[in-house]
């Protein structure tokens, strides 16, 4: 009887992939992609389905953000790594100062582009001929944010 209740008890502490899934806001699909790149551990198997702890979920959470954050699945790979080794914070500052100027780049064509937008939502022009925001150069070359 006690083993019964123990093992019950160790069961109810695993979480299924559906249940992993709405927690994290991933897909299942995904949750198996992630294992299969090798991003999350092969869950433990009961009866032959999946059965993840709580540690899934902090990685998954980790993913996340990561993805949030624009990091490429090798940089999120790496990032879990070093935690495993205790380096998190050195390779975490790392990838940020990488990612910095790729952001910076990002937002300078983004203002770019707005202010080509605003221009073109005022433009009365005619055809696109007479056009200069067509003018056969890059739309966005030598515009200022």
């Amino acid at each position: 009887m006690h083993l019964k209740l123990a093992l019950s008890q160790a069961i109810s502490c695993e979480i299924a992939i559906g249940e992993l899934a709405r927690r994290s806001g991933f897909q299942p699909s995904a949750i198996r992609y992630y294992e299969s790149i090798g991003l999350l551990p092969p869950p433990a198997r009961l009866a032959g389905r999946r059965r993840y702890d709580e540690t899934a979920l902090q990685q998954l959470s980790v993913i996340a953000a990561g993805r949030h954050a624009g990091l490429a699945l090798e940089e999120i790979r790496e990032l879990l790594r070093a935690d495993e080794r205790g380096r998190v914070s050195k390779r975490l500052q790392e990838l940020a100062r990488e990612k910095l100027p790729e952001v910076e780049a990002m937002i300078v064509r983004a203002q770019i582009v707005r202010r080509w937008l605003e221009e073109a939502a005022n433009c009365a022009c005619p055809s696109l001929e007479e056009c200069p925001l067509f003018d056969g150069e890059d739309p966005l070359k030598n515009r200022r944010a």
